[in-house]
C-alpha cells in the first residue's frame, strides 16, 4: 500500500498540467462517459429483439413483456409497439438502431482520443521543455556528477512513459470505470441475485491486481535505471568511437555493452512475465462469469421464458467487460511505470542550481573591464582538489594578462570562477568594484567571451556556429570580420560551401586548429568587454599562432583580456604576466621583471625561444 501511495504522490505533480489543459480534459471525460452510455444501450435493444424472437418460436410459453432499464430504450420499445409492424420490420428497425448506436459511439470515441490523447501530447511537449530548461539552469558541477546517457534517458524514455499515463492510462481508466459502473447498474436493475453471482470473482481479481502492481512498480524502477546505464554506455561509445578503433577495443566494448544489455533484458523479461499474469487471470474471471450467467440464467429461463432476453443481455455485458477488466492490468502497469519515471523526473526537477541570480542582481548593470580577485580560494566539490589558495589579482580595464602554469595549477579555475560556473569558497571577485552577484548571470556572461580548452562546435553551418552568441540575423559581413580576426576566413572560403558548410557533430569534420579558431571567431563576434582565452591555440602551429596573435593584438586593443596558456606569446605585449603554481601566484610582473627574476617564466621563455630557433633552422 505504501508503494502505491508513493506512486500516486509522484504522479500528483502532474495535476497542474491537467488543470492547464482542463478544457480538453473535461471535454474528453464527457466523450468517454457519453460513448459508454451509448454502448450499454445496445445490449438492452438486443435483449428486446431476442425476447421477440423467443415469443415467436413454436411452442413458446408466454412470458412477461421485456422491460429495459434505460428510459430512452423503453421509450423506443413503446414507440415500436405502438405501431402495427410486421415481425420482419421490427427486427430490421432494431438492427438499424443498434447500427446507429455503434456509429455514434465510434464518433464519440474518435473525439475522446482527439481530446485526451492530444492533451497528453501537449503535456509531453511542456514536460520536455521544462526538463530542458532545468538542464540549462543547472551548474557545471551537476554535469560532472551525472552521465549524459542518464540525462538523455530522462528527457526521452521517462517522459514518454509519463505520457502513457497522461494519455492512454487516464483515458482507459476513466473508460473502464464508466463502462463497468454502467454495466453493473444495468445488471443490478434486472436481476440482483444473478449480478452478485456473476461479479463474485472480481474481489479475487482486485487482490491479484494489487499484489502484482507492487511487484511491477519495483521492477519498473530497476528497468529505468538499467536503461539509463545502457544509454550512457552507448552514448560514450558513439562519442569515443575513434579512441575505441585506434586501441582495437571493439570486442571489449561490445562485451561491456552486452553485459549492460543482458541486465536490462533480464529485468524487462522478468517484468513481462509478471505482466503476463494479468491477461490469463482476466480471461479466467470473465470465463467463470459467463459460465455462471449461462448456468444460473438458463435455470431461471426454464421457469420464466421472459428471462431469455435478460440472459442474452447479461452475456453481452460480460463480454463488454472483457476489455475494460483486462485493461485494468495494462492500465495499472502504465501507471506504475509512469510513477517510477515521474519519480526520477521529480528528483531531477527539484534540484536547485548551486549558482543562481542573487535577489539584488541587476540585469542592466554595467560590466566594465576592471577585475579584482581578492584572497580567492576554491576547492572542487566533486574531487576535493584545492584549485586556488588565497589568490589576489587586479586587472585594470583594457589590460592584457598572461596566466601561465603547469597542468592542474588552477589556471582554468580562474576563468570558471569569473563566469560564475562555480562560487569561490573564500574571498570575493569584483568587476568594476561590484561583486559578481550584483550582475545577473545573463548580463555577466553576455559581456564576457570565453574560449574554453575543450572546444565544442554544433552540428550546424560554420556561419551559425560563429553567430552562436549573437542574433541569428547578424550579417554575414560581421561573421566574416570575426573569422578574419581569428585567421580562419581564408580556410572557410576554401570549404565546398564556404560559410554555409555544415560541420559534423562536435566539429568532427574539422581539424583541431580549425575548431579552435572558429571558437575564437565565435567569441570575438560578441564584441565583449572582457575576453578570456583558455589555452585556445594549443592545436595550431607556431606560424599560424603568430598570425592569429597579430590579428588579436589589434582587435583586443581596448578590451580586457585574460589569456590562459602553458606557452608564451612572444609577439604579444602583456601588461601583466602571472605564473600560478599549486593554486598560488608563484611569479607576477611584466616580461622584463620576470626575466630578471630568472624563475619559471624565464626558463620557459628561453626554452620556447630555443625551440623556435631550431624550427626556423
Amino acid at each position: 500500500m505504501q508503494t502505491n501511495l508513493i506512486g500516486l504522490k509522484e504522479l500528483a505533480s502532474l495535476n497542474h498540467y491537467f488543470w492547464k489543459y482542463r478544457q480538453r480534459f473535461f471535454i474528453g471525460i464527457f466523450f468517454v462517459i457519453t460513448s459508454n452510455y451509448f454502448a450499454v444501450l445496445a445490449p438492452q435493444i438486443t435483449g428486446y429483439v431476442i425476447s421477440l424472437v423467443q415469443q415467436k418460436l413454436p411452442g413458446a410459453k408466454p412470458g412477461l413483456p421485456y422491460n429495459a432499464h434505460d428510459a430512452i430504450v423503453n421509450s423506443f420499445i413503446q414507440l415500436i409497439n405502438g405501431h402495427e409492424l410486421s415481425f420482419g420490420w421490427l427486427i430490421a428497425i432494431c438492427s438499424l438502431c443498434i447500427l446507429c448506436i455503434a456509429i455514434i459511439r465510434g464518433v464519440l470515441m474518435f473525439f475522446m482520443r482527439q481530446t485526451i490523447i492530444v492533451m497528453s501530447r501537449h503535456i509531453e511537449f511542456d514536460q520536455k521543455n521544462e526538463v530542458f530548461n532545468q538542464y540549462q539552469r543547472l551548474n557545471t558541477a551537476f554535469y560532472k556528477q551525472n552521465s549524459t546517457g542518464d540525462l538523455m534517458n530522462r528527457i526521452s524514455e521517462d517522459i514518454s512513459r509519463v505520457r502513457m499515463y497522461t494519455g492512454p492510462a487516464v483515458m482507459y481508466l476513466i473508460n473502464l470505470v464508466t463502462l463497468i459502473s454502467l454495466c453493473i447498474v444495468n445488471m443490478l436493475s434486472k436481476d440482483i441475485t444473478l449480478t452478485l453471482l456473476v461479479l463474485a470473482p472480481l474481489p479475487l481479481l482486485a487482490i491479484t491486481i494489487y499484489k502484482v502492481n507492487s511487484i511491477i512498480n519495483k521492477k519498473s524502477e530497476s528497468i529505468q535505471q538499467h536503461l539509463s546505464n545502457l544509454t550512457t554506455n552507448a552514448q560514450e561509445s558513439y562519442s569515443g568511437i575513434r579512441v575505441i578503433k585506434s586501441f582495437v577495443q571493439e570486442k571489449a566494448m561490445l562485451g561491456f555493452f552486452n553485459q549492460n544489455s543482458e541486465q536490462y533484458k533480464s529485468n524487462a523479461i522478468s517484468l513481462a512475465k509478471v505482466e503476463a499474469l494479468y491477461f490469463p487471470s482476466m480471461a479466467l474471471m470473465i470465463g467463470i462469469s459467463t459460465l455462471i450467467t449461462i448456468f444460473v440464467g438458463g435455470m431461471q429461463a426454464m421457469e420464466d421464458p421472459s428471462k431469455v432476453g435478460t440472459i442474452v443481455e447479461f452475456v453481452i455485458y460480460i463480454n463488454m467487460l472483457t476489455f475494460p477488466v483486462s485493461a485494468i492490468g495494462w492500465t495499472a502497469s502504465m501507471i506504475q511505470r509512469a510513477a517510477a519515471s515521474q519519480k526520477r523526473l521529480n528528483e531531477f526537477l527539484q534540484i536547485e542550481p548551486a549558482i543562481q541570480d542573487h535577489p539584488s542582481a541587476l540585469s542592466d548593470a554595467t560590466v566594465s573591464g576592471t577585475i579584482d580577485f581578492n584572497n580567492v580560494s576554491f576547492t572542487y566539490p566533486h574531487t576535493g582538489i584545492k584549485a586556488l589558495q588565497g589568490l589576489n589579482l587586479s586587472v585594470n580595464r583594457g589590460e592584457k594578462i598572461l596566466i601561465l602554469g603547469k597542468t592542474g595549477s588552477g589556471k582554468s579555475t580562474l576563468a570558471q570562477l569569473l563566469l560564475r560556473f562555480y562560487e569561490p569558497d573564500q574571498g570575493t571577485i569584483t568587476i568594476g568594484s561590484k561583486p559578481l552577484h550584483a550582475f545577473s548571470l545573463q548580463q555577466l556572461r553576455s559581456h564576457i567571451s570565453y574560449v574554453q580548452q575543450d572546444v565544442f562546435l554544433f552540428s550546424d553551418t560554420v556561419a551559425n556556429n560563429i553567430r552562436f552568441g549573437v542574433a541569428e540575423q547578424t550579417p554575414i559581413e560581421k561573421v566574416q570580420e570575426a573569422a578574419k580576426h581569428a585567421s580562419i576566413h581564408e580556410e572557410i572560403m576554401g570549404f565546398e560551401h564556404g560559410y554555409d558548410t555544415t560541420i559534423g557533430e562536435r566539429g568532427v569534420t574539422l581539424s583541431g586548429g580549425q575548431k579552435q579558431r572558429i571558437s575564437i571567431a565565435r567569441a570575438l563576434i560578441k564584441d565583449p568587454e572582457i575576453v578570456v582565452f583558455d589555452d585556445c591555440l594549443s592545436a595550431v602551429d607556431a606560424k599560424t599562432e603568430q598570425h592569429i596573435i597579430g590579428h588579436l593584438y589589434n582587435y583586443l586593443a581596448a578590451k580586457t583580456a585574460l589569456i590562459i596558456t602553458h606557452r608564451i606569446f612572444a609577439g604579444f605585449r602583456f601588461d601583466q604576466i602571472m605564473v600560478i603554481e599549486d593554486g598560488k601566484i608563484a611569479e607576477q610582473g611584466n616580461h622584463e621583471t620576470l626575466m630578471a627574476l630568472n624563475g619559471y617564466y624565464a626558463e620557459l621563455y628561453r626554452l620556447q625561444l630555443q625551440n623556435t630557433t631550431q624550427d626556423q633552422a
